[in-house]
């Protein structure tokens, strides 16, 4: 049994990407961070509280977890959108079964707290946006605009999809 979560908290460790055979198809990726998950409330003066938290494993199976694997850090605070499970298994030293909370990710965003500057991949288009003037042309005079390109965020295929589990 599952519980839908949206949970935000910080990255406590660097992004690992791991590839899984998958018969005659392609591979299948996964991204795993490990989040702490906290309970800060605004203290009134500015500043927040903690009021406690927990950590908790995060995977997220998804086409570009190795390019994922390389934008996300310790310490970024992101929103994890999913299911939060308890999971289980037998330590491989002691023998004895170990569970813990384990959340399946079915979208993990970057939030822009700690966020210094982002640089947005080319996606080719030499084209300058519409609504820049062109140099020496009079203000109020403008050309034809032309048809608006992907904007890059989205044009890669299977970015909104998500993997069955």
């Amino acid at each position: 049994m599952s519980t839908p979560v949206v949970w935000e908290g910080n990255i406590g460790n660097a992004a690992e990407h791991r590839s899984f055979a998958n018969g005659n198809k392609d591979p299948r990726h996964m991204l795993r961070i490990n989040v702490m998950f906290d309970n800060s409330i605004p203290d009134g003066q500015g500043g927040y509280k903690d009021r406690g938290g927990f950590w908790a494993n995060v995977e997220w199976w998804h086409q570009d977890a190795e390019r994922f694997a390389a934008l996300f850090q310790k310490g970024m605070r992101v929103v994890v959108i999913g299911r939060a499970i308890m999971d289980s298994w037998t330590d491989k030293q002691s023998g004895e079964e170990v569970s813990a909370l384990k959340v399946e990710a079915s979208r993990v965003a970057i939030l822009p707290h700690r966020v210094e500057h982002v640089t947005l991949a080319s996606n080719g288009n030499s084209q300058r946006p519409a609504n820049q003037q062109q140099a020496g042309q009079p203000r109020g005079q403008s050309q034809p605009s032309p048809q608006p390109e992907p904007d890059g965020l989205h044009d890669y295929p299977g970015f909104d999809d998500e993997l069955p589990v």
